[in-house]
């Protein structure tokens, strides 16, 4: 993948979460935090993993290696996470642009939640954020139908696309 790739996915994963975000923002206090028997306990905590993962990656490309994820209770209401969240896309997208073109392919090494030692090039890793955040997304979509809420707008990709055709 090139640096043009790497941003268009990010164009599309930040889109799609600022989609879902809008559609999570207009619950209770109550719906947001409610135990539904998911992946992870409510949307918020769904949403606040999302979000660490992204988070740790960030961190990880700065050599710091999290041992723990954040912690959901740090984000009682959507719009904290939402602050968050769009302070780390721009330290994302900066990193991206910092990187450069030849900077995609560069093997960063890690250690994983579990302490356990990995690598992987900088254009995979960021293929898996947009990927995981994908498969969340529609996890939250199936818990907001739980809740009897309206779900998103169409975050598949090719409804970016189309959205953003010239």
């Amino acid at each position: 993948m090139n640096l043009q790739d790497l941003r268009g996915l990010l164009d599309y994963h930040y889109w799609a979460r600022d989609r879902m975000l809008d559609a999570v923002a207009v619950l209770t206090p109550d719906q947001y935090t409610r135990d539904l028997r998911s992946s992870f306990r409510s949307i918020r905590d769904t949403l606040v993993h999302l979000y660490s993962a992204e988070w740790a990656w960030y961190e990880r490309w700065h050599g710091r290696s999290p041992s723990s994820p954040l912690d959901a209770g740090q984000f009682p209401g959507v719009e904290g996470l939402r602050r968050a969240w769009n302070e780390n896309e721009q330290n994302v997208r900066a990193f991206l642009e910092a990187l450069g073109e030849s900077g995609t392919s560069r093997v960063f090494a890690f250690k994983m939640l579990s302490g356990q030692a990995g690598s992987a090039a900088f254009w995979q890793m960021l293929q898996h954020m947009v990927n995981h955040g994908s498969y969340h997304r529609g996890q939250v979509t199936t818990m907001l139908r739980q809740l009897g809420a309206s779900p998103a707008k169409s975050m598949d990709i090719v409804a970016f696309y189309r959205e953003n055709a010239q």
